[in-house]
């Protein structure tokens, strides 16, 4: 992983020419702070669902054609921790640039948005911008097109010295589990130590004994068990193992909010296209439409009875609000005319695989 910093001289005094060359390809250029609902959900549907989020809280140089995004360069992202931001990107006189996305048809015209961000970088007063965490890839891609040099260099390993001790909560098959786990066999620093379900036949404790994980059944037999002493086994239970995330991967009993105050650090993944603003009950789409936010334990069935030709998937941090904790993935799914839900949600699974490997990597990175 490299951080990279281009010096913002005179090169970068005024955007004029870049912006007369995105014009001259048939694109219209845009700068604003933050982007649309639906431009936002366009970033996840092509880049893969980590982005949204920090766009949302930067500069924007936005190029669009017929009314429609093709590509966007980021400046100035505000209140973002990663690990990577924690040394030059601290020095007063230097701005972030970046996230910055083109789709492949568009590609053209990624060299010029570039610019337009650096320049903007430049106006708000930066002497230098800071492309982070790039890869040794794309590393030429910006000495060619912005005289970028390497600053600092980052094993991502070293931002996780010790696997995080987790423990995984599940109700039913745990294909989110599975995913997880073979993550982990690849390198994903989880120390997985409990699988604990509600659900005595769900096939995800199955999966954690073939993984070699403790595996808890731990029913709610209501017919001779409170809910609140039901509560207090779980809460018991989950602290036995002193866990410093817990993961909710299809976990279907509502949480006492002493439990999530016992353990903050949890995340959840859900079968919902979430907005960004945890305040908000509806959210833009990419096609410009708005839809509710389907929160609750049914969200694709609720999409699919109230018509919504989208549903989606995103991880978010647990709070006592339901459905309602800071998104760190998310990715909308278009639907099929006349799709049923056992379908739509096979199409969503490889989707949510992939938002909680994002969302953990997230997680582990803005950890100080």
């Amino acid at each position: 992983m490299i951080n990279l910093v281009v010096d913002l001289d005179e090169r970068y005094a005024s955007d004029v020419a870049a912006r007369e060359r995105v014009a001259r390809a048939g694109y219209d250029i845009s700068i604003a702070n933050g982007a649309s609902d639906p431009v936002l959900a366009w970033i996840d549907e092509v880049f893969g669902g980590a982005w949204s989020s920090e766009v949302a809280v930067a500069g924007v140089a936005l190029a669009t054609r017929d009314g429609r995004p093709a590509g966007f360069a980021a400046f100035d992202p505000r209140g973002l921790n990663y690990a990577w931001l924690r040394g030059i990107a601290r020095e007063p006189d230097v701005g972030v640039f970046g996230p910055f996305g083109v789709a492949v048809e568009h590609c053209g015209i990624g060299s010029a948005l570039l610019e337009i961000a650096l320049c903007h970088l430049r106006a708000r007063g930066y002497r230098r911008g800071l492309i982070a965490a790039t890869s040794d890839a794309l590393t030429p891609y910006y000495q060619r097109h912005a005289g970028a040099r390497v600053v600092e260099r980052y094993d991502p390993a070293s931002f996780t010295p010790a696997p995080v001790r987790t423990v995984v909560l599940a109700s039913g098959s745990g294909t989110n589990l599975q995913a997880v786990i073979d993550r982990v066999a690849d390198g994903l620093p989880l120390d997985l130590v409990a699988v604990v379900s509600n659900k005595p036949e769900a096939f995800a404790i199955e999966r954690a004994r073939r993984a070699g994980i403790g595996a808890v059944a731990l029913p709610w037999e209501r017919d001779r068990q409170s809910r609140p002493a039901y509560d207090r086994a779980l809460h018991e239970t989950v602290a036995s193992y002193a866990p410093e995330l817990v993961l909710l991967l299809g976990w279907m009993h509502l949480l006492e909010p002493a439990f999530v105050d016992a353990f903050p650090e949890m995340l959840n993944v859900h079968p919902a296209f979430l907005p960004l603003d945890p305040s908000r009950d509806r959210v833009g789409m990419p096609d410009g439409t708005t839809i509710a936010a389907f929160r609750g334990a049914h969200a694709v069935r609720d999409a699919l009875a109230a018509g919504s030709h989208w549903v989606g998937a995103s991880v978010h941090e647990v709070t006592t609000d339901t459905d309602r904790g800071r998104v760190l993935a998310r990715k909308p799914l278009r639907v099929t005319s006349g799709e049923e839900e056992d379908a739509v949600l096979e199409r969503l699974h490889p989707i949510e695989h992939q938002l909680v490997a994002i969302a953990i990597k997230r997680w582990l990175y803005e950890r100080e």
